[in-house]
C-alpha cells in the first residue's frame, strides 16, 4: 500500500446525535490505529466547532468516523465535498439514501433485493387508521416501529400487540416526524460486510435480548454472541454475499458498508445498509475483518486509502 497517498489524517468523530457515544470510541480507535502505522493524526468534533474551520491546508484527507444524524446522511458529507478535502465512506447521494429507511426500502425493491413488508406514518397520523394499514399491507403481530432516519438502532421497538404499537408510536413521534411500521422477521441475525466494493464476509449474532437492538449492539452486559463465519450452507453463504456487494454497489457506496439481513426460511430479508459501520471494540465490521486475516490497522487504512471527492 502506498503510504504517501496521504499524510496528514484529519478524523472527524462525536457529533450531536444520538450515536455520539459511539462516534466518540470509533474515532478513538481509528486514531489509534492510524497514529500507530505512522499517520499524522488530529481529530475534529463537529460538536465542538463548525466544519468550517477545518483546516485544508494542513489536511490531505479526512478519515469520517461519525455516526447517525449530520454524519452519515450526506451533511457532513456536503462539507468535505465544499472544502475539497478527500473523505473515506459513501457520498452524498449514497449516505442520504441508505440513512433514510424509506427511500432505503423503494431502492431495495426497484431491484428486486427482498426486504420485510413495510408502510410509514408521520407524526399527524390519526391512530385509528394504523389498523387498516397493517390490514392492507397483510403486516400481522409482532411488527418492529423505528424512526425513519436514525442509527444503531435508536428508538427501535419490538410491538407484539396493538396497545403496544400504539404506546409506540405515540412515543416516536413526540422526537420524529416519520416512524415506519415493518413486519417482524424471526430467523437468524446474519450482517454482511463489504469494502472497496468486495465482499469481507458475514457474521451470525444471537442476542440474549428480544432481537438485536442499541443495547444488544453496544454494551458487553447483553451478551450478543458473535458466530463467524455465519452458520449457513456454502451456498447461502455466497448467496448473502452476493446480496449485499449488489446492495451496496446499487447505492453506489464507497469503502466500507455493513448490510444486515434476516435469514428465515430459506429466504435472506434485507433491513437495511449501514454505510459509516462502528470501528469500536464490539463492532462487527472489525470482527469479520480480523476472522480474513486483516488486522484492525490493515482495515482502517484500506478504509483511509479509498478517500476521495466527487463521489
Amino acid at each position: 500500500m502506498n503510504k504517501k497517498k496521504f499524510k496528514n489524517i484529519l478524523v472527524v468523530f462525536g457529533g450531536t446525535s444520538g450515536e455520539r457515544a459511539v462516534s466518540l470510541e470509533s474515532g478513538k480507535a481509528c486514531i489509534k490505529a492510524l497514529k500507530k502505522i505512522k499517520y499524522k493524526v488530529s481529530s475534529f468534533d463537529p460538536k465542538k466547532k463548525n466544519f468550517n474551520l477545518i483546516n485544508k491546508n494542513k489536511t490531505d484527507a479526512i478519515f469520517n468516523a461519525l455516526h447517525g444524524k449530520d454524519g452519515e446522511d450526506g451533511v457532513a458529507q456536503s462539507y468535505f465535498e465544499y472544502l475539497k478535502i478527500p473523505y473515506t465512506h459513501s457520498g452524498v447521494i449514497s449516505s442520504f439514501n441508505a440513512m433514510d429507511k424509506l427511500i432505503s426500502k423503494k431502492i431495495f425493491l426497484k431491484n428486486k433485493i427482498k426486504t420485510p413488508k413495510y408502510f410509514s406514518l408521520d407524526r399527524n397520523i390519526k391512530i385509528s387508521s394504523v389498523d387498516k394499514k397493517l390490514k392492507l399491507k397483510r403486516i400481522y403481530y409482532p411488527v418492529i416501529v423505528k424512526p425513519i432516519n436514525e442509527g444503531s438502532s435508536l428508538g427501535v421497538e419490538l410491538c407484539k400487540n396493538k396497545k403496544s404499537l400504539i404506546k409506540s408510536i405515540k412515543k416516536l413521534v413526540k422526537n420524529y416526524d416519520r416512524v415506519m411500521i415493518e413486519q417482524y422477521i424471526p430467523g437468524q441475525e446474519i450482517q454482511v460486510a463489504i469494502i472497496n466494493g468486495s465482499p469481507l464476509g458475514a457474521i451470525e449474532l444471537i442476542p440474549k435480548r428480544q432481537f438485536y437492538d442499541y443495547k444488544a449492539k453496544y454494551t458487553k452486559s447483553a451478551k450478543t454472541k458473535h458466530i463467524m463465519p455465519a452458520r449457513l450452507s456454502k451456498s447461502k453463504y455466497l448467496e448473502v454475499l452476493k446480496i449485499a456487494k449488489k446492495t451496496h454497489n446499487v447505492f453506489k457506496c464507497r469503502g466500507i458498508t455493513r448490510s444486515d439481513f434476516k435469514f428465515y426460511k430459506g429466504n435472506f430479508y434485507l433491513l437495511e445498509i449501514n454505510t459509516q459501520p462502528g470501528m469500536t471494540s464490539l463492532s462487527l465490521v472489525p470482527e469479520i475483518a480480523n476472522f480474513k486475516g486483516i488486522n484492525f490497522e490493515e482495515l482502517v487504512e484500506k478504509i483511509l486509502l479509498d478517500a476521495s471527492i466527487n463521489k
